[in-house]
């Protein structure tokens, strides 16, 4: 399958005029999104807290994480945005396309609306 990548908006609050929009890879392997530590603060994101991830290649990491609205595809979530470093490639994280119901067509390689967000 090939690489995904949409543009994502990200801002720490709906009165928020700072922000930080950028072509993220679509990643269904990660939970949560990264942006580099550098912008989210620039967008005036803080850090909230931090937690332990396991990268692709087995090892683990400790990152800072902030919350932020989160906007892409004409919809708004908001959640986790991890702290990476500053040459890091921005991710999306599966928990926010799950949140608004989008979900990878992997035979067309795109991203498709589900009629509906599952309540189940």
């Amino acid at each position: 399958m090939g690489l995904i990548h949409v543009t994502v908006t990200l801002r720490s609050g709906q009165r928020s005029r700072k922000m930080y929009e950028a072509d993220f890879l679509v990643d269904t392997g990660a939970t949560d999104s990264r942006a580099p530590a550098s912008e989210l603060r620039k967008a005036g994101v803080v850090p909230r807290g931090s937690m332990v991830y396991e990268l692709a290649d087995g090892s683990n990491v400790e990152y800072q994480f902030g919350l932020a609205e989160i906007e892409f595809m004409g919809e708004l979530t908001s959640g986790r945005v991890i702290f990476g470093p500053d040459n890091a490639e921005p991710l999306l994280g599966v928990t926010a396309l799950e949140s608004v119901g989008i979900t990878i067509d992997p035979a067309n390689r795109q991203l498709k609306r589900l009629p509906a967000v599952p309540l189940k």
